[in-house]
């Protein structure tokens, strides 16, 4: 733990769904502007709009449309459909909608996508905004997410400052971890030293499994052991902590940091201060500034962003990520 954290000091393009950025994409001619509940840190990234309805070419307004005889990903393989309020089937529209904004996100470099749930096309747990019906999840074009490994995140959750710092701070270490080349023993082990109480906290079974076997491996690890902990690690990046695991976390870390540097930070709390979410969070971002100042890993969340220009002077190492030019072939 004498290392520092991982900074990333260029914006992460993320996809969203279009009508979560304001724009007035629905059906009935309507949006929200979701991202006004992170304020400035909307800036920290890039963001790239989609509508799977409106490039199917559906118009707006447009009739609502539903999934009848299974869920999203039965669409693609033929065995349900898509039809509007009037029973015309939209299938074929819907599909080629969703594959444009798929490849749109490639061509933009995006692993992530907020997605509204309750549409059936972007919605990934619920396909209908009706509380009392569920429809069939994932949608057309979530299925597609899910099938793609992206890293998910619920725009409901931007409201909340606690939730979208936990979102924030795992989509940080899964982007690093997904474009990290590990090659070899030490490459694995540096991946696994960075990430490793973020680990510990989100599933510590599986961090106590594989500390051991990592401890225990003898020679260069195979490629197909490689490729399992990356595998693996992704999945595990992708579940919401709660807020027990998170003060936990943060009064570990933090008092690692005063017991190294010997100097205390105004504001950190015990795990059991009674506080609300929206203190919890002020102290979260607190602490990953004052550790980037002195050059310590804070590892409730060792993967942050900065501009290079808000970068601070300091006298230990920063381990910045290198910018990564977006795929000109899509895969």
């Amino acid at each position: 733990m004498d290392r520092a954290g991982i900074v990333i000091s260029h914006r992460i393009t993320i996809g969203i769904s279009a009508c979560c950025m304001g724009s007035p994409v629905r059906y009935n001619s309507k949006g929200w502007d979701m991202l006004a509940g992170i304020g400035r840190e909307r800036n920290d990234f890039k963001w790239c709009p989609v509508c799977p309805e409106c490039m199917a070419g559906l118009g707006v307004p447009r009739d609502p449309i539903h999934l009848t005889g299974g869920d999203g990903s039965m669409v693609w393989r033929d065995e349900a459909e898509v039809k509007n309020r009037h029973g015309r089937l939209v299938t074929d529209d819907v599909k080629f909608g969703a594959q444009s904004c798929l490849e749109t996100l490639k061509r933009a470099g995006a692993d992530a996508f907020v997605y509204m749930d309750g549409s059936p096309s972007c919605g990934v747990y619920r396909t209908t905004l009706k509380s009392t019906k569920r429809g069939h999840p994932p949608g057309i074009f979530g299925s597609l997410l899910l099938d793609q490994g992206f890293f998910l995140i619920p725009a409901a959750d931007l409201q909340s400052p606690l939730k979208w710092w936990d979102w924030r701070r795992r989509f940080l270490a899964f982007h690093w971890l997904k474009n990290l080349e590990i090659t070899g023993k030490s490459g694995l082990y540096d991946a696994w030293t960075s990430l490793k109480f973020l680990f510990q906290e989100l599933d510590n079974a599986w961090a106590v499994q594989m500390g051991r076997s990592l401890a225990g491996m003898a020679g260069k690890p195979e490629p197909a052991f490689i490729a399992g902990f990356k595998a693996q690690a992704l999945d595990i990046l992708r579940r919401p902590s709660t807020v027990r695991r998170i003060t936990n976390s943060l009064w570990k870390n933090y008092s690692f940091f005063r017991k190294r540097l010997g100097k205390s930070v105004e504001g950190i709390n015990t795990p059991d201060f009674q506080r609300n979410i929206t203190t919890i969070a002020k102290e979260l971002v607190t602490m990953e500034r004052k550790a980037l100042e002195d050059g310590v890993l804070f590892g409730t969340s060792p993967v942050i962003y900065r501009e290079k220009r808000r970068l601070p002077s300091m006298e230990g190492p920063v381990e910045t990520e290198r910018q990564q030019d977006p795929p000109s072939v899509l895969s």
